[in-house]
């Protein structure tokens, strides 16, 4: 079997070249009618392909563990994108992997081969598995880190990605690691969180990790409990295999695909006995068996590979009060003396090819050809040189990527909705672009109220976070006489941000237009200004003060329907498309 190698930048995954071809077989196999459906779907989602609400096309979920990704693997997106993806464009997800639509099945088996060479893998990116380890994307270069869990993550890539245990499991599986503790809010909505820890015992400092588990969204959010405090290194895979081998066994959790997640376990029999069960399942055989922690760790010295900066440098000439907010809002200075981080702000996540390659182009003539994709759906460039900081910004603005909105209010994040997805109920990323283009007029320079987020899912199923944004939305519809509206509702003062992790709360009796949500969201920003105690007051804590009702009542008239007629055809139609509004759902794939 021939694989690639995992000692290079940027390779976690071993890429098998048998596996690829494999896939060709069966698809082939499909196509010509020799597997069934639900067969081929349980194979293909393993895979990381996945159908869409478009006949005879499919989604590639590609995975950047870490979110982790080199200016070759960058060019290699490029390629795909360019040469396989119909809408010529990539998109980065909530949990930092890239998805690439509309690709035609007799096309993904060279789509995957052209990602592998570049050592990008989609295994295991669908179905009921291990997803995409996500991270901090300023591991490894953060002032308040306790330590680099980088190395570890990629062990725990590594050793899960096709082991047999996780190959159908009841449900999804989500895995989140971080170094620092005020990322912390982040970590709490997944199913299993690693947060790096020093203990000192007999003498000797010993690294580990603070674990929580149980957490996630969808229709009913729950928040991470504490599994433990502290877990020496040696032992975190053996304590993670045995939260997996629990969820594997737990047959209950099969029963109903809508309460399959681990959160469900967890939260009905409690954090203290569900210790417990963790504690009995280490106590049997397979525990015996130690994994391999020093040949799995995914170690990439990116401070070593430097790069000599010998060009001439421009520097800020009429637009340095851009600079400046730029700077405030999308820089952070590294613990490393003389380098930092560069937030490039992908509006809707999309990259297009010429961004894909232009990003790597800069990787590699200011950095060291290392980035890592967000949460809120955008790119850090790691290790730029302080005097090139303005450089880079000058470039990423020619390509439309250098707004300075990181994670504020503008950097509106969404899911894909009905652009693709089979559950979606209305255009998300419509409603992302119709929104970010009011709050941009809106020209706020209230820092509070920039540092507020809002997040829209398609559906209820929070793809796009929705539930932990100051102001979030998940899509509906309403009926009016024997046609629908493609709708909303509304939650606020949720947060992820720093420490504090909170889930956001519905506000009852409101269900707007689709078309009216950016006017919805004007008027509840105009009414936290007005409202609020002092400027020092956040939007959370006013909703806390102020309750649901005022709201409610500033929303009132934007939620009645109207008739259908002429004049009123637009409500009827959803953001970025050109016929009357069907609600339209198919069953999402992972639920078979």
């Amino acid at each position: 079997m021939t694989t690639s190698r995992t000692d290079t930048p940027g390779v976690v995954i071993p890429i098998w070249d048998d596996e690829l071809d494999d896939f060709e077989t069966e698809a082939t196999a499909f196509r010509e009618q020799q597997r069934e459906e639900v067969e081929f779907m349980l194979y293909r989602l393993r895979q990381g392909v996945y159908g869409q609400r478009q006949p005879d096309v499919h989604m590639n979920r590609i995975k950047l563990p870490m979110g982790g990704v080199t200016s070759d693997q960058l060019d290699g997106l490029a390629e795909v994108c360019e040469t396989f993806a119909p809408l010529g464009k990539g998109h980065i997800t909530t949990r930092q992997n890239i998805q690439v639509h509309f690709v035609p099945l007799d096309q993904m088996p060279d789509m995957l081969r052209v990602l592998g060479t570049v050592g990008l893998s989609s295994r295991a990116a669908c179905g009921h598995t291990v997803r995409n380890v996500t991270a901090d994307p300023w591991a490894g270069i953060s002032e308040d880190e306790v330590f680099d869990p980088t190395p570890y993550a990629g062990a725990f890539v590594r050793y899960w990605v096709r082991n047999s245990i996780t190959q159908l499991l009841p449900r999804k599986f989500k895995v989140y690691f971080t170094g620092r503790e005020a990322d912390s809010a982040i970590a709490a909505i997944h199913d299993l969180a690693f947060f790096s820890q020093v203990r000192v015992i007999d003498g000797k400092e010993v690294r580990g990790f603070r674990v929580m588990v149980g957490g996630g969204l969808s229709t009913m959010p729950k928040e991470a409990v504490t599994l433990t405090d502290f877990v020496p290194m040696s032992d975190f895979l053996t304590l993670s295999e045995a939260v997996i081998r629990i969820f594997n066994a737990a047959d209950e959790l099969r029963k109903n695909i809508l309460k399959a997640r681990l959160k469900f376990l967890v939260h009905r029999v409690g954090e203290e006995a569900f210790r417990e069960m963790v504690d009995e399942e280490l106590k049997k055989g397979w525990s015996a068996e130690t994994p391999p922690l020093e040949e799995l760790l995914y170690l990439d010295d990116e401070e070593s590979d430097a790069r000599d900066i010998s060009l001439e440098l421009p520097s800020p000439n009429g637009d340095a009060a851009r600079f400046e907010k730029f700077l405030a809002a999308n820089v952070r200075a590294q613990v490393q003396p003389g380098y930092s981080a560069v937030e490039a702000s992908i509006d809707q996540g999309d990259l297009t090819p010429e961004q894909f390659r232009r990003l790597a182009e800069i990787l590699r003539r200011y950095g060291r050809e290392r980035a890592r994709t967000t949460p809120q759906q955008n790119v850090v460039l790691r290790w730029i040189p302080n005097e090139a900081v303005y450089a880079v910004w000058k470039e990423l603005d020619e390509l439309g990527m250098g707004a300075p909105d990181a994670q504020e209010i503008e950097d509106v994040v969404s899911c894909p909705g009905t652009d693709s997805c089979k559950l979606g109920i209305t255009s998300s990323m419509g409603l992302n672009r119709a929104v970010q283009e009011r709050v941009r007029e809106m020209a706020i320079d209230d820092p509070l109220t920039r540092k507020m987020r809002i997040h829209m899912s398609g559906c209820p199923n929070s793809c796009g976070q929705h539930h932990i944004a100051d102001i979030g939305f998940h899509g509906a519809a309403i009926k009016v006489g024997n046609r629908q509206i493609p709708a909303y509702h509304m939650f606020v003062a949720g947060t992820y941000r720093t420490e504090e992790m909170r889930l956001g709360t519905l506000v009852p009796k409101v269900r707007i237009p689709a078309k009216r949500v950016p006017d919805a969201v004007e008027r509840v920003i105009d009414l936290y200004h007005a409202d609020r105690e002092d400027h020092q007051e956040l939007f959370s804590t006013w909703v806390d003060r102020v309750g649901l009702s005022p709201i409610q009542d500033t929303l009132n008239d934007l939620t009645l329907p109207p008739e259908f007629s002429a004049d009123t055809l637009p409500m009827f139609i959803d953001w970025d498309r050109q016929d009357i509004y069907i609600l339209q759902r198919g069953e999402g794939e992972c639920a078979v």
